[in-house]
This record gives C-alpha cells, sequence and structure tokens, in this order.
C-alpha cells in the first residue's frame, strides 16, 4: 500500500500514552499518520514501533495556531489530505488542588491545551477535509470520562472535558454538507502514565483514598481504529470505553 493509497490519520499527543496507543494501531493496519506532540524524541520513539509504515513526525504545541497550521500543512504535502484527526493531546493540569487555590495560569494552561487545542486543530482540519477531492473525512474527539462525571480536585479537567462535548456535537453538524464525521469517545482508567497513580491510590468522592482497575490502552486504540473505518455515511457519536471494574457507573 503506497502512501497515497492508504487512509491518512493526524495523531495528537501521540508521543505517548492513547495517543501513541493508537497511531501504532493505525500504523500498524495501513494508515499513514502524522505524528503531533511536543517532544520530537517521543514522537520518533512511536514511529520506531512500526517502522515500515509511513509517518511524520511533527513538533506541535497545539495551542498555538501558527503550530497546528504547520501541523496540517505538513501532512498535505507529504500525505496529500487528511482523512482522520485523532484529537488526542491534553492534560490534567495539577492534581489535587482544591478549586480555591488553583492557580488561573494552571487553568489556563488546561484550557489552551484541551479546549482551544482541540478546536484549532479540528478548524485545522475541517478547511482540508472541505476542501480536498473526494470530499469530506473525519474527526474523533478524546473527550474522558470526565466529559460527564468529575473526579473530585479537577475542575479545569473536567471544564473543557465537558466543553469538547459541545465541540464535538456543533462539528458534527457543521460538518454534515461536506461529508464530516465528527465523534467522540470517552475513555476511563486507561493504563498511561497519566493513570499510574490510580492503581496506587486515587481520591473518591466521598474522601477516600481507593485503588482503582486500569485497562489496556491497546483496547481504546482498536475501538478508535474501528470508528475511524467506518465509512461516512456511518458515525459513532459518543463512545465510552473503560476499565469494567472503574468507580463510575452508579455511586461505587
Amino acid at each position: 500500500m503506497t502512501e497515497r493509497q492508504s487512509k491518512i490519520a493526524v495523531v495528537t499527543g501521540a508521543g505517548s500514552g492513547i495517543g501513541r496507543a493508537v497511531a501504532v494501531e493505525l500504523l500498524r493496519t495501513g494508515w499513514s499518520v502524522a505524528l503531533a506532540g511536543r517532544r520530537t524524541g517521543t514522537l520518533e520513539e512511536t514511529a520506531a514501533l512500526a517502522p515500515e509504515a509511513p509517518s511524520l513526525a511533527v513538533r506541535t504545541d497545539v495551542s498555538r495556531p501558527q503550530d497546528v497550521e504547520a501541523l496540517f500543512a505538513a501532512t498535505v504535502d507529504r500525505f496529500g489530505r487528511v482523512d482522520l484527526l485523532f484529537n488526542n493531546a491534553g492534560t490534567f493540569g495539577p492534581g489535587g488542588v482544591p478549586v480555591e487555590d488553583l492557580p488561573y495560569d494552571a487553568w489556563r494552561h488546561v484550557v489552551d491545551t484541551n479546549l482551544n487545542g482541540a478546536f484549532l486543530c479540528a478548524q485545522a482540519a475541517y478547511r482540508r477535509m472541505k476542501e480536498q477531492d473526494p470530499q469530506g473525512g473525519r474527526i474523533i474527539n478524546n473527550g474522558s470520562v470526565s466529559a460527564h462525571t468529575p473526579r473530585p480536585r479537577s475542575v479545569a479537567y473536567t471544564a473543557t472535558k465537558h466543553a469538547l462535548t459541545g465541540l464535538t456535537k456543533s462539528l458534527s453538524l457543521d460538518g454534515r454538507p461536506y461529508r464530516i464525521a465528527v465523534g467522540q469517545i470517552d475513555i476511563g482508567n486507561a493504563a498511561t502514565d497519566m493513570t499510574a497513580r490510580m492503581q496506587t491510590g486515587a481520591l473518591q468522592a466521598n474522601g477516600e483514598i481507593s485503588p482503582e482497575p486500569v485497562m489496556d490502552a491497546a483496547d481504546v486504540a482498536r475501538t478508535v481504529r474501528h470508528m475511524a473505518e467506518l465509512p461516512l455515511e456511518a458515525n459513532v457519536q459518543f463512545a465510552t470505553v473503560l476499565a469494567t471494574a472503574m468507580p463510575y457507573v452508579g455511586r461505587g
């Protein structure tokens, strides 16, 4: 399969965690992938996990409009089009900080990365998908289960993830005339560096510290690929993939 024959994806936050797992899953199943992240070295490590597949590492701070524009320009220049954006880059911010003590700079950093960055990447992808021939493509936003239910002391992260749900719905509606399908995957406790603390103990709503189960990030990656490979006439609007026994559903 040549680069021009394969589907073309942009994966943000591709240097680690869920972004890396999704990028590798796509690369190993015939996609060409532009890997975006803040550190070139980790992006190159991701690419090395699927060395035979066509990839492109682009150092990108998604909160900077000029970085995002350069990412999509480089992708189109190398691969010719954009079929998929996995809008994954994000940060939890300072953990365990009460609302009254959260510095404004920390709040802004989370909002700039998780929400503004997702918008900038979606906007850049949308522009290419609308104009390319054949027209259209797919955007999948990483919402997190925090798009529905907060953890204690996570106000910035939770607010941005709730906002992503609105972004997903608006993009999905506005993309209809141009064959741009937009969906969201809400992920709970995938085993990554960000969730490592959950296996030893995480603050619960009742104030207790309890360990939580996690799941393999590869299970998330396969779900994203399923969503990505549907024909544009079909869309998974929202999907929730979580560690089966995590304290999310009900009052657990």
